[in-house]
């Protein structure tokens, strides 16, 4: 720091010597859960819409979160999974992501 009080910034930053990526960018899982409000035709509506899913696809997902009480719809990049699931959420689904 100076006399001033101002800082001065350094003349280079060294960066660890690694060839490994942050876990970000390692992939996140959307999960959908199971809720008592949405109608099964509904969810896989939503998963079609949303994903691009075949019908056949999205049914296979849908009845695994009933079924199962959860299904992953979808692996991606953490802040591509952020927004599916801010997507799936403004449709009323029950929505959350994790680690892949």
């Amino acid at each position: 720091m100076r006399p001033d009080g101002a800082t001065i910034a350094p003349d280079r930053v060294d960066t660890p010597d690694t060839d490994e990526r942050p876990d970000i960018d390692k992939g996140w899982n959307v999960v959908v859960w199971n809720d008592p409000v949405n109608l099964m035709s509904f969810v896989v509506l939503v998963f079609r819409r949303v994903f691009g899913y075949s019908e056949e696809k999205a049914t296979r997902l849908m009845l695994e979160v009933h079924n199962q009480g959860r299904s992953i719809v979808n692996t991606a990049p953490r802040e591509k999974a952020e927004v599916d699931c801010y997507t799936l959420h403004r449709y009323s689904l029950w929505a959350t992501i994790e680690r892949a």
